[in-house]
């Protein structure tokens, strides 16, 4: 993962998360007046967008200066039913900082499913390429 883009018009955050040659998911966090919303921007390697994309959340409290919450919204509940993804439609993602140390994102489901990605902050690594769909 790396924060490839920060766009103060639209207070937008865009984090390309790469897994080995798969350049297909970008996180996309946006200032609400309420809080942060989390969208998922999956495409695929011609830069077209997934039938999947853009689903995400809200966070619904003020959570904290380290970790935030974002249940899913009606939108990607949507999404996700006409996707047939219908395990999905329970879904809160969680991202946590610990300050030069370490990033989680979380996936949780109130089934007990919890899936967790950790990055060593204090690891950098070369700037990988692009994202699909984004220019170089």
């Amino acid at each position: 993962m790396h924060v490839r883009g920060c766009d103060a018009p639209t207070q937008e955050l865009r984090v390309p998360f790469h897994v080995g040659d798969d350049r297909s998911r970008t996180w996309v966090l946006t200032r609400t007046a309420g809080g942060l919303r989390l969208k998922h921007d999956h495409r695929h390697e011609d830069g077209s967008p997934d039938a999947t994309t853009m689903y995400g959340g809200d966070t619904q409290d003020a959570g904290s200066v380290t970790r935030q919450r974002f249940p899913v919204d009606a939108e990607s509940v949507a999404l996700f039913q006409r996707e047939g993804l219908q395990g999905s439609v329970r879904n809160t993602w969680a991202m946590e900082l610990e300050a030069g140390k370490r990033f989680v994102y979380e996936l949780s489901r109130p089934d007990g499913r919890l899936f967790q990605v950790e990055f060593d902050l204090t690891a950098p690594v070369a700037l990988p390429p692009a994202p699909w769909g984004s220019e170089s």
